[in-house]
């Protein structure tokens, strides 16, 4: 027999939070509801009346996305031992998603797919951090095999054009408007101007076909690391001077 563990529920549509309601009676009856909240105004009582175990938190109520990002914020700094578990039919906006994490969430669950389930709720109460559903892993997943893939692009254009330390830091500081003389002021770029220029005409000379070669610039030749991924667009950041 599983432990029983006590849950408030805080959701802003009643048909919605009816149904969640049914969830939990049908499919993960340890769970005790000791009370639910439409708004942020009637959760604060509840949370500081009787400390759950879990709070399962919509993020948007009252037609606000922000504030179920700030209610899991406060949770995480007031009541650190209670679970946060996002349940939310925001599944397009995944910034709402990185904010909440950020804030403290212990998982999110979109409303689609496969819902809430036992399985879930079970692990955020055991514990586990990033609890999602498909629908979130599916789009986390894919995320991860596009950075994946320009990673190794990234490397496999660093090998295959020669590109060594010098060389990407010479094309950052140029993606970030340093002129020449600037370049050759940087502590880690031990080179004079007329170097750095030598150093310019090389790269064209490795980035760029003998077709293309002419006329290119400083601003052509970033366009093309860019392309080429030998510089990531974004993590161009300049070094500490």
């Amino acid at each position: 027999m599983e432990d029983k563990f006590k849950v408030i529920i805080v959701e802003d549509v009643k048909l919605e939070l009816k149904g969640t309601e049914e969830i939990f009676r049908h499919e993960i009856p340890e769970a005790e509801i000791i009370g639910t909240a439409m708004t942020e105004s009637e959760f604060w009582p509840l949370i500081d009346a009787t400390i759950p175990d879990m709070v399962l938190l919509d993020l948007g109520l009252g037609g606000s996305t922000t504030i179920g990002v700030d209610i899991c914020k406060n949770i995480s700094i007031k009541y650190p031992s209670v679970r946060i578990l996002i349940f939310t039919g925001e599944i397009l906006n995944e910034k709402l998603w990185v904010d909440v994490l950020n804030a403290g969430a212990d998982g999110i669950i979109l409303k689609t797919g496969e819902l809430l389930t036992k399985t879930d709720v079970q692990a955020v109460m055991n514990g586990k951090k990033l609890v999602f559903n498909f629908p979130i892993l599916e789009r986390i997943v894919n995320r991860f095999k596009v950075s994946v893939a320009n990673d190794t692009k990234r490397q496999e254009a660093v090998i295959n054009y020669d590109i060594d330390e010098y060389d990407e830091r010479f094309l950052r500081h140029l993606a970030l408007g340093y002129t020449k003389d600037m370049i050759a002021n940087l502590k880690a770029m031990p080179f004079g101007v007329k170097s750095l220029e030598k150093r310019q005409n090389d790269l064209i000379g490795r980035l760029f076909s003998n077709d293309e070669r002419v006329g290119i610039n400083a601003t052509r030749l970033v366009v093309r690391a860019l392309e080429l991924r030998i510089l990531d667009i974004d993590n161009i950041e300049p070094d500490e001077e």
